[in-house]
């Protein structure tokens, strides 16, 4: 073959009643293209087909320390998420840091599953995977950080690792826009002007 491959038909033992087809088909590649004298196939450029998006960061600052900030962010999320944009069941149902999980409940008792938790350093920061609604298999990572400035505690959202979200442009196009009016409704709850 033009290429350097072969390929080869078998059946597997003890299948005559299946028919006569091949049940597998195996390709034999070449073993030239294993050795650094080999020439490169054909568009080969050398370089990642895939792009590497940045992080999303975003971050806003509330009056107060770090524990209360902290606090706010994780014990009460319920009161300041805007679930009616930024939820899977809509206003009236309920998000919480439940044990190493981020849950949404609704109000008949649905829930599903936001993130979870890897890494928690109370106050200081967080670390989740995160897909709310979708399944941990599209998740994408979340760190959130807390840190002391003259104005009270800066909130920081570091959201990276697009590549594992279904469609990582859209993906991360979406939390870019969203992330500014969800922490803006953080720091009117935590009483920021």
């Amino acid at each position: 073959m033009a290429d350097g491959a072969m390929w080869r038909s078998g059946r597997a033992v003890g299948d005559g009643a299946m028919g006569s087809g091949p049940l597998f088909s195996v390709k034999l590649v070449s073993m030239s293209s294993l050795f650094s004298h080999s020439q490169e196939p054909s568009g080969y450029t050398g370089e990642a087909t895939s792009e590497v998006l940045d992080a999303v960061v975003s971050s806003v600052v509330v009056p107060g320390g770090v524990a209360h900030a902290f606090a706010g962010f994780t014990d009460h999320t319920h009161l300041w998420w805007p679930l009616e944009d930024h939820g899977i069941y809509g206003a009236g149902s309920y998000v919480e840091f439940e044990e190493n999980l981020i849950l949404e409940t609704a109000d008949d008792g649905r829930t599903s599953i936001w993130g979870t938790l890897d890494d928690w350093q109370p106050p200081f920061s967080f670390h989740a995977t995160w897909h709310p609604g979708t399944t941990a298999l599209w998740s994408t990572e979340l760190r959130v950080v807390f840190q002391p400035v003259d104005a009270g505690t800066e909130v920081r959202v570091l959201h990276e690792g697009w590549e594992g979200a279904e469609d990582p442009a859209a993906t991360r196009s979406q939390y870019a826009s969203d992330w500014p009016g969800i922490l803006a409704r953080f720091a009117r709850f935590m009483g920021a002007e």
